[in-house]
């Protein structure tokens, strides 16, 4: 049974920093491609980054781009995302995504295995 844990969401102000963790089990996590998606209230959820199953090749949405940056240490089976200089819109519960195989893309259905998801709330 795959289970994906997010841990580290919670309340920044604006122009802050916040980390995000997602540790896997029954996956075989060196060769799974990982990702974080969101989704805020209202809206669609949408993709944030992915990164490739070494951690040589990482994929950004354009509103993250250059803010926040995914890594991940195969050693612990955990992928991260480091999100600075947050603005309020970038509330919204934060998702990790797997593949098995594979890159995740911006699709959703790219995606083989969610998380429950991490509340990170930005206030102006």
């Amino acid at each position: 049974q795959v289970q994906l844990v997010e841990s580290g969401g919670g309340l920044v102000q604006a122009g802050g920093s916040l980390g995000l963790s997602c540790a896997a089990s029954g996956l075989f996590f060196s060769s799974a491609g990982m990702g974080w998606f969101r989704q805020a209230l209202g809206k669609e959820r949408e993709f944030v980054a992915a990164i490739n199953f070494s951690g040589t090749s990482t994929y950004y949405s354009d509103s993250v781009q250059g803010r926040f940056t995914i890594s991940r240490d195969n050693a612990k089976n955990t992928v991260y995302l480091q999100m600075n200089s947050l603005t309020p819109e970038d509330t919204a519960v934060y998702y990790c995504a797997a593949r098995r195989v594979g890159g995740i893309t911006s699709a959703l259905s790219s995606v083989h295995y969610w998380g429950k998801g991490t509340l990170v709330t930005v206030s102006s």
